[in-house]
């Protein structure tokens, strides 16, 4: 057994401030000289971002279900090896979903602290905290934290509603200076804050002097016996991934699993007129924003030909969501602006004003399945026939089609890679599905 302290950040619902404290708690512990490991609750490519801005280090995923247990206690075993302090931004409230933040909680007895927004709220906080903490008893409590309080006699008032027993862990004030800002999909990318590392400082600035900011009590994690190594199936091949504010949308353990296999990984920037290396073996076009960069990658032609060349010469794209949409012919924006994209698959993505897909899907094909997600506001218009589609986690309903056209594959779906390794080698050697 390994241990390490750790804390689980929850909440009642989204919108709470979660990966502003979390964020917060570890700028505050890598500043006192602490080695801090942060984890996120379930798909999410924007919140790590900040942590790993906050922490230092790279933010995996923990889900049950699209990563698994093992492969979850594999991961905060190898953190418990090498950190001082071990942290878990939930997802959206502690009992939602299924697996939820609580079940991931629980499975790992790693406490949870609730933060709760008190805005617009008194003594009903305490219900709140109180419904939490009972609602089932065998996920482990830590204690409460009051976000976006008002004043010292709000703070006041909202811990002596809490139950007799409950660990009050402070509070922290409603201010901008230190709120992160956001927009459709969630949080704006760590990138394009230009401020963020001070808006961090005077987080934990604020957290300092707060019971929230101890380090909390070590938790056992089971060190589980060295998995075998994996195959080396793509030895000798070079991946380029598209990575920029347009296409940022990438999991560290995918890049992770594809060094692994024995891949060359580069990068190149489309949003920069970057070119794809002329020895690249396969591209990989992740998801992201091109429909808020569409003129920019329209005028960009040195990238955009790289790539046509590289489809041209029946080299591998694999391509996910905002990347899918760069490979269309058009992208048109909510206020009804087409611009043209790269051509190489038939169709136009039609932004929309709200989500059209959200959720957990797979993949079952010829080497098993393969778990991911999906979520955007667009829709595609193509008369391409899917080769097969996802299906729903939680139903037999179809997700999202899976397209091939020459030696590209594209569909809404974000794959977690290491769910199947085989599957993601295919994937990059042409044959998936």
């Amino acid at each position: 057994m390994l241990a390490c302290p750790a804390l689980f950040i929850s909440a009642p619902a989204s919108g709470q401030g979660k990966t502003t404290i979390t964020a917060a708690l570890a700028r505050h512990h890598r500043r006192m000289g602490r080695d801090v490991r942060v984890f996120k609750t379930g798909p999410d490519f924007l919140d790590p971002m900040i942590l790993a801005r906050a922490s230092g280090a790279p933010v995996m995923s923990l889900d049950l279900w699209m990563v698994g247990e093992r492969a979850c206690r594999a991961l905060l075993a190898q953190a418990a090896r090498e950190a001082d302090l071990i942290l878990i931004e939930g997802v959206m409230g502690l009992f939602d979903g299924t697996p939820s933040s609580a079940d991931l909680a629980a499975t790992f007895n790693v406490p949870v602290a609730a933060v709760i927004s008190a805005k617009a709220m008194a003594q009903t906080f305490g219900a709140v905290a109180f419904g939490l903490a009972r609602f089932r008893p065998e996920v482990p409590f830590h204690g409460v934290f009051a976000n976006r309080v008002g004043s010292a006699r709000h703070a006041q008032m909202l811990e002596e509603s809490l139950p007799r027993g409950m660990n009050w862990l402070g509070y922290l004030a409603g201010t901008d200076a230190i709120e992160l800002p956001d927009r459709h999909l969630g949080l704006l990318q760590a990138a394009e804050i230009d401020d963020l590392d001070e808006r961090l400082d005077r987080a934990a600035d604020a957290l300092a002097a707060t019971a929230l900011a101890q380090l909390p009590p070590a938790v056992a994690f089971d060190d589980d016996a060295n998995e075998p190594p994996l195959p080396r199936s793509l030895e000798g091949m070079q991946i380029a991934i598209a990575r920029d504010a347009a296409f940022s949308f990438i999991y560290p353990a995918n890049v992770q699993l594809l060094e692994a296999l024995g891949a060359r990984v580069s990068y190149f920037s489309p949003l920069a007129n970057e070119p794809v290396p002329d020895d690249a073996s396969a591209v990989y076009l992740p998801g992201g924003y091109p429909e808020l960069h569409a003129g920019a990658l329209a005028a960009n032609a040195r990238s955009a030909a790289s790539i046509r060349a590289h489809a041209g010469a029946n080299r591998t794209i694999v391509a996910e969501c905002g990347g899918m949409l760069y490979l269309l012919d058009s992208v048109t924006d909510t206020h009804g602006v087409t611009t043209p994209m790269l051509g190489l698959l038939p169709g136009n993505a039609a932004m929309q004003t709200r989500f059209t897909a959200l959720g957990m899907q797979q993949i079952d094909g010829a080497h098993g399945t393969l778990t991911g997600h999906t979520f955007h506001y667009s829709r595609v218009s193509t008369p391409l026939v899917p080769i097969g589609h996802a299906t729903r986690a939680q139903s037999d309903a179809p997700g999202e089609a899976v397209y091939r056209q020459g030696s590209i594959v594209a569909t809404y779906m974000h794959g977690y890679w290491p769910s199947n390794p085989a599957f993601a080698a295919a994937l990059f050697h042409g044959r998936a599905l």
